[in-house]
């Protein structure tokens, strides 16, 4: 298939996400309908050029006034937006040219996906018409851009502030499940592609694109099959080499790539294939968007981590014991209090319990009447100090033998400590906390509640939170491998 340089991609994309004009073709005042769904997020989002809804059937749109026809349109259009039937994007592409159209985006979908010859000889079409005329197409079947920054988003209740994780996913549910639930553990995105059947632009291309971004410090992406396997992985190469590039493979199985055919007409692949290339490309696999959104996690709040040396604080035994066992079989070195620590801990304890503290630290051995709270917190201070340690991780307690307001009090003055800490930089710091599957009528209860509240007090303080301890330890240990390869460290 014949591709753009990346000269060419790069200017074609910069003027999908900076146009001064877009067009939605196929508008509506039915709110149901996505002709009026767009140029409702155009607005709602803060989008700050002109707007021009295109449909026959309506003479204003959302407040605008719209135009039967692309061609009535005064001025230019930079950007379509694509909300017609298929049968009539061919002539659709006709009115472009006279408009300086650069890009459209195709929401329209019903094409070769379907896996009808019909219809895939008209996408045919439509890819020989576009580029005759020199347009770019981000699609067909697709949702589109989102850029919260330039006011562009394809569906409701996104973030309206901007961040540096940058995605690309063949996938639109799966852009929309993803966004909404990263935004819930403080995530925040530079630019996201939904991108469908690839017709035109393709994964390579939003690759190449988003690794020369400044916008965008990290990559992440949802791809079911590719185009041009030698150019996406010389394309992913190169991206690893500049920033982590995460990728989620759809369609692994053959229930899965059945699927994959029929969702974007997209061509699976070897799974050892793509495991190997992946991992001689230096980039980073993912296995679910659950996966996906761990990793992204701790590439975006946590500091580039070279060693594999961990400290970990919180929890009673059992809590104590499954952590040394899930952080070391992840690869992490769950090493000895140093000396010194132990030393400054036999100040505050009595001598029947400072020699009895260990990694990971059980604070449940803590004496009767103790400062659970300073204690834990002085010593994670003190691991955070240490050349001991590579890392530190704080297990959150969920009960204990304390009243509801001992409870809530030993939390909230432990985030605390933990939002202090994170603000020095001392070391790369991480919390695990489970706050359950909670209903609606959970948040009465003081318990979950202040767990709630604390969560989200440390997601808005930027320190990264997981449910698990496995979680955390096979996110954080393929991040660090990340890091070690690229900085050569075997």
């Amino acid at each position: 298939m014949k591709h753009y340089n990346c000269r060419v991609v790069v200017e074609q994309l910069e003027a999908a996400f900076h146009p001064r004009s877009i067009a939605v073709v196929g508008a509506s005042g039915n709110p149901s309908s996505m002709g009026y769904r767009y140029v409702h997020h155009l607005t709602n989002y803060g989008y700050r050029g002109q707007v021009y809804p295109v449909t026959p059937h309506w003479s204003e749109v959302l407040g605008f006034e719209a135009y039967p026809s692309l061609e009535n349109v005064p001025g230019t259009v930079d950007y379509v937006i694509c909300c017609i039937p298929a049968s009539k994007v061919p002539d659709l592409l006709l009115e472009c040219p006279d408009k300086g159209v650069k890009v459209v985006h195709l929401f329209t979908g019903r094409f070769s996906e379907t896996g009808h010859e019909d219809a895939a000889k008209l996408e045919e079409e439509v890819l020989h018409r576009a580029r005759e005329f020199g347009i770019c197409l981000i699609g067909p079947n697709c949702m589109g851009i989102y850029y919260p920054k330039g006011g562009l988003a394809f569906s409701y209740d996104f973030p309206t502030e901007p961040g540096k994780l940058g995605m690309f996913l063949q996938s639109g549910g799966a852009a929309t499940e993803f966004i909404h639930y990263a935004s819930l553990r403080g995530i925040r995105f530079s630019k996201v592609i939904s991108y469908g059947n690839a017709l035109d632009l393709n994964e390579a291309d939003f690759l190449e694109y988003l690794s020369q971004d400044p916008e965008t410090d990290i990559i992440a992406s949802y791809i079911e099959g590719i185009k041009d396997g030698r150019r996406f992985f010389k394309a992913l190469s190169r991206a690893s080499l500049i920033k982590p590039v995460i990728i989620l493979k759809a369609g692994r199985g053959s229930a899965g790539a059945r699927q994959a055919a029929s969702h974007t007409a997209a061509l699976a692949g070897s799974l050892k294939i793509w495991e190997t290339a992946i991992r001689q490309a230096g980039a980073i696999q993912a296995r679910t968007l659950e996966e996906l959104l761990d990793l992204v996690v701790c590439f975006y709040f946590l500091p580039p981590i070279l060693g594999a040396k961990v400290g970990i604080v919180g929890g009673g035994g059992g809590r104590s014991v499954l952590s040394a066992d899930e952080w070391e079989e992840a690869g992490f070195d769950v090493v000895p209090l140093p000396p010194e620590i132990k030393e400054e801990i036999k100040k505050t304890l009595p001598e029947l319990w400072w020699d009895w503290i260990r990694n990971p630290v059980d604070v449940s051995i803590f004496p009767e009447g103790a400062l659970v709270g300073n204690l834990s917190g002085n010593i994670v201070r003190m691991m955070a100090q240490s050349p001991h340690f590579d890392l530190i991780i704080v297990n959150m307690p969920l009960g204990g033998p304390f009243s509801i307001t001992e409870f809530v009090a030993l939390v909230s003055m432990q985030v605390d400590d933990i939002i202090d800490m994170n603000k020095k930089e001392l070391k790369p710091l991480s919390m695990v906390l489970n706050t359950g599957n909670l209903s609606i009528n959970d948040f009465d209860d003081l318990r979950w509640r202040c767990l709630a509240e604390q969560n989200a007090k440390l997601i808005s303080a930027k320190v990264p939170i997981y449910a698990t301890a496995v979680q955390a330890a096979n996110a954080i240990i393929r991040m660090m491998n990340y890091y070690q390869r690229k900085e050569g460290i075997s």
